[in-house]
């Protein structure tokens, strides 16, 4: 079972002192997939980094530009491309005359086909950095140094990044401490997700700050409680198989029979990401074009 952490103190707007090195300001856009909405992270003091400045609300930007008040913007990075991550940062780049960095994600994944068909999320950006780090970078500045780290899986375009000073993560959506993370195909992918997972605890970080909740403490146990899960459901999957339930929309309501049903669609897609890996790994076979509606059956 996933040790979740949900319990936070927060005000809208207010800018909170959360490490030596970090600030957070979080935005008014609790939801399903928010939480309690967007937790942009201000790094260091005096010439600061913004991780995910959020969506765009006016609200937001104005408490973002008062909490840096007398300080000067120097990066602005980007996790990815979802809409209650990466919209403001064109407003808060032209406020400060900050660069963005992030990883650029193409039109089709942005919002193309499937995606607008089933609603998974808060929506898409087409995102484009003015600088971007989708092979990794080192980022550095006053007393902080940050490292961009791909992680592919939630996203295409996921990048996690690490405060070398603090061992830290600031992880994004790729592992959050509320909730499991929704891999949406075709942009999400599984294979790449399980592997960012091993990736990311392999480095052995001392905390992690997802965008969304409270940080995450016992880093190597949650995360391989978050990949036992995953793994714990292709065996959900692989055993409805083996039952004659051959339909992703028919696996949903017992899978995910504890869950809000607002939350279905987007269980459907992460069932729709398993099932494309089990194909890919022989595991399971589809009839056609391993589609969200396609039949599936156990191979062999």
């Amino acid at each position: 079972m996933i040790p979740f952490v949900r319990e936070m103190d927060l005000e809208y707007g207010r800018c909170d002192q959360v490490s030596p090195l970090i600030r957070r300001v979080t935005a008014a856009n609790p939801g399903p997939f928010t939480f309690k909405g967007t937790g942009t992270y201000i790094v260091g003091r005096g010439a600061v980094a913004v991780i995910d400045p959020g969506p765009e609300m006016e609200d937001h930007l104005a408490a973002l530009l008062a909490a840096l008040a007398g300080e000067r913007v120097s990066h602005i990075l980007v996790t990815h491309h979802h809409a209650d991550h990466s919209p403001l940062a064109r407003a808060l780049s032209a406020a400060t005359g900050a660069p963005v960095y992030g990883c650029a994600v193409s039109p089709s994944a942005a919002g193309g086909a499937g995606v607008e068909e089933v609603k998974t999320e808060a929506g898409h950006d087409a995102f484009t950095p003015d600088i971007s780090v989708c092979g990794g970078a080192v980022i550095a500045g006053e007393g902080w140094t940050l490292e961009a780290i791909p992680t592919p899986g939630h996203t295409s375009n996921h990048i996690c990044y690490a405060l070398q000073e603090e061992n830290a993560l600031f992880s994004g959506d790729h592992i959050m401490g509320w909730s499991t993370t929704v891999i949406t195909p075709p942009d999400g992918d599984m294979g790449d997700y399980f592997a960012s997972l091993d990736l990311i605890r392999g480095r052995g970080f001392a905390t992690l700050w997802p965008t969304h909740g409270p940080p995450i403490r016992e880093v190597d146990p949650f995360i391989a409680a978050y990949a036992e899960h995953r793994r714990e459901r292709e065996r959900q999957v692989l055993a409805q198989l083996g039952a004659g339930v051959l339909h992703i929309r028919d696996m949903v309501p017992v899978l995910y029979a504890g869950v809000d049903s607002r939350l279905w669609p987007a269980a459907a897609r992460s069932l729709h990401a398993h099932l494309i890996e089990l194909v890919r790994r022989g595991e399971a076979v589809a009839e056609g074009e391993a589609a969200l509606e396609s039949v599936y059956r156990l191979a062999g």
